[in-house]
C-alpha cells in the first residue's frame, strides 16, 4: 500500500487529504485545550457540603486536568476508520456516523461531538483487529505518520476492496522500528491483533502471558491496565490497581506509559516495596534463599503463629455489680477450639474471642432472668477479667518478632518445621549470629517476605482490583504468595518469559506459578511474534534455548535487518576495554540509544575506560538525552530494558558471574536480546559453546 507524504500526490483526486488531516489535528488540539480550560474553570465553592468533600472533589478535578494535558510530541490521534455503515451512538461515545479518528484519549468539541475516539472504545477495536479476511464493516483504515508531533504522511488500507492486495503497513513498521531515546513509550498505535485480544480481556479473569524478547508483553500488560480502567473505571477507582516490576530501574523505564494514555492513578512498586515491614540490610546465600522462598515455609509460619494459642485450664469469673458469672474452663476450651477449627486469621480470631466469651456470660444472665442487650455484651467483652484471659489464651503476635525467633532459635524452628523441612534445610536458614532485636537484625529480602506472610496470617492483607506482575519468572513461590495476597478478591495480569529466569528459584512452569499466586483458573497466552528485536539477533540468542528452556517456542521476529549482528573477538586481553569503547563509539554514530551491557564485575573497569575516552554515560533507568545516549548496564539489571543499539562485553564473563551455568546462560540470553536495531558482541574469552553451534 502506498504511503502518501506529499499533498500534491492527492491533488488529482480532487483535494488535499494531508492538509485536511492536519487541520483536524489542529482543531482537535484546540478542543482538548478547551476541555482542559473548562476543567480548570470549575467552581466548586457552592457544590460541596463540607471541606472534606471539597478537598476530595478538588483532587479529582486536579487529576482530570492532568489527564487532559496535550503532549506536544505525542500524536493526539494515530488512525482513522471509515465504516461501510453508520455506527450507533452507544458504540461511539455519543457519535453517529461512519468516520472516526482513533487516538490516545477522547476529545470532543464545544457541542459534545467527538473529534477523537479513545482507542479503548468498542468502535476503535477494528483498528487493531480488522483485516481483508475479517473487515468488521470497515471500508478504509488510515494510519498516520508523525514527525515531532505533526502529521507528515498517511497510509490507507481498503479492507472492503477485493482488488486491493493486503500488504504489511510501512508506517506501522516504521513506528515499531523508530529509535527510542528516553523511557519506554506506549504502543497504542502499533498494537497487533493477538496483543489486542489480551489487552481487551475481561477484568474478572487472570491472564498469564508467556512472551519472548521483543514480543511486547510488558506493553501489553500496561495497555491492559489502561483498558480495564476505561471499561471498569468506577470499580477500579474503589479497589485500586498496581503494577509490580523487578526493580526501580525497570519501573522508572516504564513510568511514562500510563500517564501518556491519561491514566495517572496506577501505583508502581517492586515486590520488595510490598513487603517492606523491616529494613533489608543483609543478603542470603542461594541455598538459604531457596529454602526461605519455598512454599513450604508458609506451613512452618502457620504452625508457629498458631502455637501461641494456649487452651485454658481454669474457669473465668466475671464480676458485674453485685453479681458474679462463671464460665467453666471446658466451655472456654470449646470456644477456643471452635475458633482454631475455623482457621480464620489469628488477629480476627483474637478479636472474636472476647465477644464469644461475653456471649457465654450473657446466656447465663438470660437464664437468671436478666435481659441484657448488645451494649452489655460489649461491656462484658471489655471487662478486665475477660481481657486478661484473652491475653493469656490468645496473646498478640508481632510478625517480625516471630520470624526473628524462628531464624534464631533452633529448637523453636525444629518444633514447627518437623515433617516440613529437613534437618539440613533448617540449619541452612538459621542465622549464624542470632539478632537481639528486630531493629538490630540484618534482614534479607527473603526474610521480609516471610514477615509479610506472617503479617497476613495475623491480619488480612488489603486486596486490590487488579495487579500487573511483570518479569514474573524470577519470583520465588513465597513471593508469588505475597503478590497473590494483594489481589485475592481481584484479578491479575502475569507477564514473563521462562527462558529469562535468572534466580536460583526461577519459575519452572506457569501452572506452578499461578498455583502459588492463588489463580488456578488463569488463562495462559503465548506471544511468539517478535516486533522489536531483529531476526538475526533473536536467532543468535535462541541458540541458548535448548539449554535454558527446552521445549519453549522460539520467537519469530518479523524484522529482517541484515548487518544487525556483529560478533568480534579481540586479539589480546589488554585491548578488550578499548575495543568495547570503540564499539560504543560506533553504535553512538547511529540515531537512538546505546546500552553497554556487561557482567557486574566488569562494570568498574568499563566505567573507567569510558571516562578515560571522554564518553559520558548513564545508569540503568536514567533518562537519556540528545547529548548522553549511552547507558552502562550491569547484566543483573538489564532485564526488561531495551536500547536501539547494544554492545555486549564478554559473554563468558556474564555466564561466569552467576552461581551456576544454566542461570548464567539465561542471564546471557537476556543481555543478548536487549537490542532493537543492532548488537555488537565483543569477547576476549571463548564464547560459550552454545553460541558457537
Amino acid at each position: 500500500m502506498p504511503v502518501h507524504d506529499d499533498p500534491r500526490a492527492d491533488q488529482a483526486a480532487g483535494g488535499n487529504p494531508l492538509a485536511r488531516e492536519r487541520a483536524h489535528l489542529t482543531a482537535s488540539r484546540a478542543a482538548l485545550r478547551a476541555m482542559r480550560e473548562d476543567a480548570e474553570g470549575l467552581d466548586i465553592r457552592d457544590v460541596t457540603a463540607n471541606w472534606v468533600n471539597a478537598a476530595v472533589l478538588q483532587h479529582q478535578i486536579d487529576e482530570r486536568i492532568k489527564a487532559l494535558a496535550d503532549l506536544a510530541h505525542t500524536p493526539l490521534f494515530f488512525g482513522r476508520l471509515t465504516y461501510l455503515h453508520a455506527v450507533g451512538a452507544d458504540e461511539a461515545e455519543g457519535a453517529t456516523g461512519d468516520q472516526f479518528y482513533i487516538g490516545r484519549r477522547h476529545v470532543h468539541d464545544a457541542d459534545g461531538d467527538p473529534m477523537v475516539i479513545d482507542w479503548r472504545a468498542p468502535v476503535s477495536q477494528p483498528f487493531y483487529q480488522a483485516s481483508k479476511q475479517k473487515p468488521m464493516d470497515v471500508a478504509l483504515r488510515r494510519r498516520f505518520g508523525y514527525t515531532g508531533g505533526e502529521i507528515t504522511a498517511y497510509e490507507d488500507e481498503r479492507l472492503s476492496d477485493p482488488a486491493e492486495v493486503e500488504q504489511t503497513s510501512k508506517l506501522l513498521q516504521q513506528e515499531i522500528e523508530r529509535p527510542r531515546v528516553g523511557p519506554m513509550r506506549d504502543i497504542v498505535a502499533t498494537i497487533q491483533p493477538e496483543q489486542d485480544e489480551i489487552v481487551r480481556s475481561g477484568l474478572g479473569g487472570t491472564v498469564c502471558v508467556q512472551g519472548g524478547p521483543g514480543t511486547g508483553k510488558t506493553a501489553v500488560g500496561l495497555h491492559r491496565v489502561a483498558y480495564l480502567l476505561y471499561a471498569h473505571r468506577e470499580r477500579l477507582a474503589r479497589t485500586g490497581t498496581l503494577v509490580i516490576g523487578p526493580n526501580k530501574s525497570f519501573l522508572h523505564y516504564i513510568e511514562q506509559v500510563l500517564p501518556a494514555l491519561g491514566e495517572l492513578e496506577v501505583q508502581q512498586a517492586t515486590v520488595d516495596d510490598l513487603v517492606a515491614h523491616v529494613e533489608v540490610r543483609g543478603t542470603d546465600e542461594a541455598p538459604a534463599a531457596l529454602v526461605k522462598g519455598d512454599a513450604r515455609m508458609a506451613e512452618v509460619l502457620r504452625r508457629a503463629v498458631r502455637s501461641h494459642v494456649t487452651l485454658p485450664t481454669e474457669a473465668l469469673m466475671v464480676v458485674r455489680g453485685s453479681r458474679r458469672w462463671r464460665v467453666p474452663s471446658y466451655e472456654l476450651e470449646e470456644i477456643v477450639q471452635e475458633l482454631l477449627d475455623r482457621d480464620i486469621r489469628y488477629g480476627a480470631a483474637r478479636e472474636a474471642l472476647p465477644q464469644r466469651i461475653a456471649h457465654a456470660v450473657l446466656v447465663r444472665m438470660e437464664q437468671a432472668g436478666e435481659a441484657p442487650d448488645d451494649r452489655v455484651q460489649d461491656a462484658v467483652a471489655r471487662n478486665a477479667a475477660v481481657k486478661a484471659v484473652v491475653k493469656e489464651i490468645w496473646p498478640p503476635v508481632d510478625p517480625a518478632k516471630l520470624v526473628l525467633r524462628l531464624l534464631s532459635d533452633a529448637d523453636f524452628l525444629a518444633v514447627h518445621a518437623e515433617g516440613v523441612l529437613s534437618d539440613e534445610e533448617q540449619k541452612t536458614i538459621l542465622w549464624a549470629k542470632p539478632a537481639r532485636s528486630v531493629k538490630s537484625a540484618k534482614w534479607s529480602a527473603a526474610d521480609a517476605v516471610l514477615i509479610d506472610e506472617t503479617a497476613d496470617l495475623v491480619q488480612r492483607t488489603h486486596s486490590l482490583g487488579h495487579v500487573v506482575l511483570d518479569e514474573a519468572q524470577d519470583l520465588s513461590p513465597m513471593q508469588y504468595r505475597a503478590v497473590g495476597r494483594r489481589c485475592t478478591t481481584g484479578s491479575a495480569t502475569v507477564l514473563g518469559d521462562l527462558a529469562q529466569g535468572t534466580t536460583p528459584w526461577a519459575t519452572r512452569s506457569w501452572d506452578e506459578a499461578l498455583m502459588h499466586l492463588g489463580k488456578h483458573g488463569a488463562v495462559i497466552e503465548e506471544l511468539t511474534a517478535g516486533f522489536r528485536v531483529p531476526r538475526e539477533v533473536i536467532a543468535y540468542a535462541s541458540r541458548l534455548l535448548p539449554s535454558i528452556a527446552p521445549g519453549l517456542a522460539e520467537v519469530s521476529s518479523v524484522r529482517e535487518s541484515p548487518g544487525s549482528l556483529s560478533v568480534r573477538s579481540v586479539r589480546e586481553w589488554s585491548t578488550l576495554d578499548a575495543d568495547v569503547v570503540a564499539a560504543c563509539v560506533e553504535s553512538l554514530a547511529h540515531e537512538g540509544s546505546t546500552g553497554l551491557i556487561a557482567a557486574d564485575a566488569r562494570i568498574p573497569a568499563l566505567a573507567a575506560a569510558l571516562e578515560e575516552a571522554g564518553l559520558g554515560y548513564l545508569g540503568p533507568g536514567e533518562e537519556t538525552t540528545p547529548d548522553t545516549r549511552l547507558t552502562l548496564v550491569p547484566a543483573s539489571l538489564a532485564k526488561g530494558l531495551e536500547y536501539d543499539y547494544v554492545v555486549l562485553d564478554d559473554p563468558s564473563a556474564v555466564v561466569d558471574g552467576e552461581p551456576d551455568e544454566r542461570t548464567g546462560l539465561r542471564r546471557l540470553y537476556v543481555a543478548l536480546t536487549r537490542a532493537v536495531s543492532g548488537l555488537i558482541v565483543v569477547h576476549g574469552a571463548p564464547l560459550p559453546e552454545e553460541l558457537t553451534v
